[in-house]
């Protein structure tokens, strides 16, 4: 998800309130809720254009099922304050189908704003196994997947070749590399996302979960980020910018903003979602050809990365549930997957397209974001998610610019999210 400028963001806004006032007229004139019927899906902003093809596909052979698309702002915070607006008004909530952030099933299911569904009408099997997590709170299936993501640490596979090195598996390798080859090429080190907004708390909860540890547990309600391996975490990002292998600037970026100085050719390695991939390896890119993907490192190898991508949930008061339960199970169906992959640039939760061999000519980083999907986590699961990243972004922000020290964040980590877990 991508910033807009204000000025669309409004008129944006004002055509989703409109839309609104459309479709409240039109449920009053539908009567009581039948199981199927037509519905409206509300979403992020597509920003490569794909679903609303996707649905007109669903829509010519479904005349009686119409789905009617409303995109809401690239913005995660904007989409999901508006999301939870539109579903606090109860029965004259305007979304029916609602493609939500994997870290809100939780909220959204706690708060009773979408449905339970019914494992066997999805096709759960036949996805990547750690995706279903996502959408399940209290042990029931709330939302399906849809799209997942997982970590990837790029880098200049020119660069390594020339050095004699192999792309780095552990931090230790990632820490030399980036202090000693990436000067020589007149080269930043190493960056993430470390602007405080949920960028920092998942590069912050990889860190963690790579050094073997957790943030919370039991659906948000046992805090257990006080151990050594989150210290262990936190310190390998605020050594990194104490010792100038993480730049100071890096403390700036969100996804764009470091996807572009790699592109750019300013830096040797950089932790992004595979979209950064695509558009780096894209034709006339600075770096073109000249880039390789391996999972995250960790302390001894292989590190875990965060889950990230979307899930479909049906609103608590949608029209038509049917109907929304159908859609669902064709928009995770095979063709719609590849096409999720293919047109979308989005990676697909379907496990069988990851070893399609026309797909991995086409996209070379399916096999590494397997096998970092297959080994990665949830963002940590509660119903006050919101406010759990806050508070994650502002403790480690206060550790990497050396407020505080990695010990002192993690006991103050802990008391903090103590306190929101027990509101």
């Amino acid at each position: 998800m991508r910033w807009i400028h204000a000025a669309g963001r409004g008129l944006l806004v004002l055509v989703v309130i409109l839309t609104g006032y459309v479709a409240s007229g039109a449920r009053a004139d539908e009567g009581p809720a039948s199981g199927r019927g037509p519905m409206t899906l509300a979403t992020a902003g597509d920003l490569t254009g794909y679903l609303g093809s996707v649905l007109d596909g669903w829509n010519r052979t479904h005349p009686d099922e119409k789905v009617t698309l409303v995109e809401l702002p690239d913005s995660a915070d904007e989409t999901h304050a508006q999301m939870t607006t539109d579903l606090r008004a109860g029965d004259r909530s305007r979304f029916d189908i609602l493609n939500i952030d994997v870290s809100w099933t939780s909220e959204f299911a706690a708060q009773g704003w979408i449905r339970p569904l019914d494992r066997d009408r999805f096709p759960l099997g036949t996805f990547l196994p750690p995706v279903v997590d996502t959408a399940t709170y209290d042990r029931q299936l709330y939302a399906v997947p849809y799209v997942t993501n997982a970590g990837l640490l790029l880098y200049r596979k020119d660069i390594l070749a020339k050095e004699g090195v192999d792309p780095p598996r552990t931090w230790a390798e990632l820490e030399r590399a980036a202090k000693t080859i990436a000067p020589k090429y007149g080269l930043d080190g190493y960056a993430g996302q470390f602007l405080p907004y949920e960028g920092l708390t998942v590069n912050a909860a990889e860190a963690v979960y790579s050094a073997g540890g957790s943030i919370l547990g039991d659906e948000g309600e046992r805090v257990t980020v006080n151990s050594t391996a989150a210290r262990e975490g936190i310190d390998f990002l605020a050594r990194g910018v104490r010792e100038g292998w993480i730049p100071k600037r890096a403390l700036t970026f969100k996804e764009e903003e470091s996807k572009q100085a790699f592109q750019d050719g300013r830096l040797l390695f950089l932790r992004n979602w595979p979209y950064a991939y695509v558009g780096a390896s894209a034709k006339g890119s600075p770096v073109s050809g000249r880039i390789g993907a391996v999972p995250l490192p960790g302390p001894d190898g292989p590190g875990r990365s965060v889950l990230g991508g979307s899930n479909l949930a049906v609103s608590a008061h949608a029209r038509h549930p049917d109907s929304a339960a159908r859609l669902i199970a064709y928009l995770t169906s095979e063709r719609v997957q590849r096409q999720v992959l293919t047109r979308g640039a989005l990676p697909p939760v379907r496990a069988d397209l990851y070893e399609d061999p026309a797909l991995v000519r086409e996209f070379p980083y399916l096999p590494t974001l397997r096998e970092s999907v297959r080994t990665a986590a949830p963002r940590p699961k509660s119903p006050r998610y919101d406010q759990v990243s806050l508070v994650v972004q502002a403790v480690v922000r206060d550790a990497m610019t050396g407020h505080e020290t990695p010990a002192a964040a993690v006991r103050r980590l802990a008391r903090d999210l103590a306190a929101v877990s027990s509101r």
